[in-house]
This record gives C-alpha cells, structure tokens and sequence, in this order.
C-alpha cells in the first residue's frame, strides 16, 4: 500500500507551538544544537518540547551529537547522508550548558553515525554524557546511541561514561532489516549490543521496533522475545511514517487498538519493565516519564536511580 493515500485521523498532530517550544528552539539555535527532534521531523516535536517531559521545566528533547549529517543511509530516515565534518570540540560543554539553560532533569542524547571516525564517534558521545553529569550529577541522561560497527570497546566507552538508560534500536523485524536500515546494520549486531550493555552493567537496556513496513505478527512477537532474551527492559512501539516520496513507502497504517494489544503482550507476557507503544510513539517520546514507571514498577525511585548514578561517577 502507498503511503499518498490518506492518513487516518488517529495520525493527525498539531503544529508546535507555545512558550516553551519557542524558549528551546532559541536556545538551540544560539548554541549551534541539533535535535533529531527536527533533523528527522518527529511528528511529537510540539508536544514533547512544550509539555512536561521528563519532569523538568521545559520539556524533552533529543540532543543528536555530532553533527546533523549521518554517513549510514537508512532508507526510512530523513537524516540526511554524507558529506561528514569533524567533530566540535565544544559540542559535550555546549549541549550541557543548555541543558541546564532549558532546565532539564531528563534528558536524551542520540547522534548520527560516524564510520568515518575510527571510534564511531564514542569518545564524543561518552564525553558529552560526563559534562552533562559533572555539572549536575542527579540529572538523569537516556542515550540512543548508534550500533558503532559493533565495536565492544566503543559501545564499553557508553556505559563506563554512566548514562541511566542506554538505548539501541532494531528498527524492524529480522526480514526486513534491509532494504529498512543501511546495510551496515543488522538484526544480530543490534541484539549484541544490547546484550553487552546489559551483561557488563546494570544500566536499564531500551529498544524501538517500527510498525506498518510490511511485517507479520509472528515475526513481531519474536522480537519482542529475542530482546527479552538479551536483557532489553524497556521497548517502544510506533506508526513508521514516510519522511519523502523518496523514502519507503508505508506498508499499512497499523490501527491503535493493535498497538494497545502488543503492550499487554509485552509488559504481561514476555516480561518487560514498560512498553510504549501507539500510532505516535516514537523512541524517545516522554522517555523521562517512561523511565519513572519502569523504575516504580522495579520498586526503585527516581531519587535511588540519580544516588546510583551518583555512587558510578
């Protein structure tokens, strides 16, 4: 099915707007940030910039480190592919000064890929994690970060740098891993980054799975159970949404109360903390409010989450 057809009305968002969407949007800007909240036109952008987020002052948004240009080109993403620049040595120190100007005590760092660098980018990615927790040490950071080539040292350089949640997403289900992510990528190389993350640490594991690429129902659940399987806690289910004509078309529009049955299956048969999932979830949709039910259904606070991470550095 062609995604030019019409979206059905559970589909349909408001255009962002309010005092705090337009505070963050300038602060970004003056820094020189990028937010894959824009890069990759998230349909949540309003809602997760102006609303309460992760309980701080203004709202959640997704920091993409390292430029906003990715060398991988994943054909359902609108990130933009090539032409690669170095690294800004003061991008750690300026997105942890704008964090604390938006006032955020949740907050997410993503980044495009990097196999230009020989680190994957890791270094960077570690490096702006510890000045965000070095000026404000209960400040809770969730990265998503990418598989670097399935490097076990870059990936150890995440989790020695002591992020709360360390997310890796497998986009899809095995068979359609290509032609849906760049061919670098993979089923396998996802699920054993997940795994070292949650074998070498005790960092709560995240996953996202797409929906509407063409996938069966058999092959859904037994992701949802492969990543049960390597440790993953948390996993967020969403409407894939064609950025472009020039990007895959949507398969089908995947109808809510489909969703609403793959979180019971989720959370009450295969064991995880906590499911999102909806036509408009995305992986970091209300991340900071995500990550508060996982820990209260683990019987944990935020205030034990922030003296563990405390207890790390």
């Amino acid at each position: 099915m062609s995604s030019r057809r019409r979206k059905p009305d559970w589909l349909k968002t408001q255009p962002p707007s309010g005092r705090e969407f337009t505070d963050i949007k300038e602060t970004l800007r003056e820094r020189d940030l990028h937010t894959v909240c824009e890069e990759a036109n998230c349909p949540n952008l309003g809602e997760c910039w102006s609303g309460e987020g992760g309980g701080g002052d203004g709202g959640t948004a997704t920091f993409m480190l390292m430029g906003d240009r990715c060398s991988r080109g994943c054909n359902f993403c609108d990130v933009e592919t090539g032409g690669m620049e170095p690294l800004d040595p003061d991008e750690p120190a300026n997105v942890a000064a704008a964090v604390a100007e938006i006032g955020l005590d949740y907050v997410v760092l993503t980044s495009v890929d990097r196999d230009d660098l020989a680190d994957g980018g890791s270094r960077h990615f570690a490096e702006t994690i510890r000045e965000i927790k070095r000026r404000d040490p209960e400040i809770l950071v969730e990265v998503l970060i990418p598989d670097f080539g399935g490097d076990p040292a870059a990936v150890r350089r995440i989790v020695d740098a002591g992020p709360d949640v360390i997310a890796h997403n497998v986009e899809t289900v095995e068979r359609l891993q290509w032609p849906v992510r760049d061919r670098r990528a993979g089923y396998e190389q996802t699920l054993d980054v997940l795994q070292q993350v949650d074998r070498e640490s005790d960092i709560h594991t995240k996953t996202s799975i797409m929906l509407g690429l063409g996938e069966y129902d058999h092959e859904v659940y037994r992701t949802l159970r492969d990543l049960r399987n390597v440790g993953v806690d948390i996993v967020t289910l969403g409407q894939y949404l064609q950025p472009s004509r020039s990007h895959l078309d949507v398969f089908d529009y995947v109808h809510p109360d489909v969703f609403d049955t793959w979180q019971r299956v989720a959370e009450e048969e295969l064991g995880f903390l906590y499911c999102a999932s909806g036509p408009m979830v995305r992986s970091s949709y209300k991340a900071g409010e995500f990550f508060v039910e996982a820990l209260v259904r683990e019987g944990k606070s935020v205030e034990t989450a922030r003296t563990t991470a405390r207890a790390g550095d």
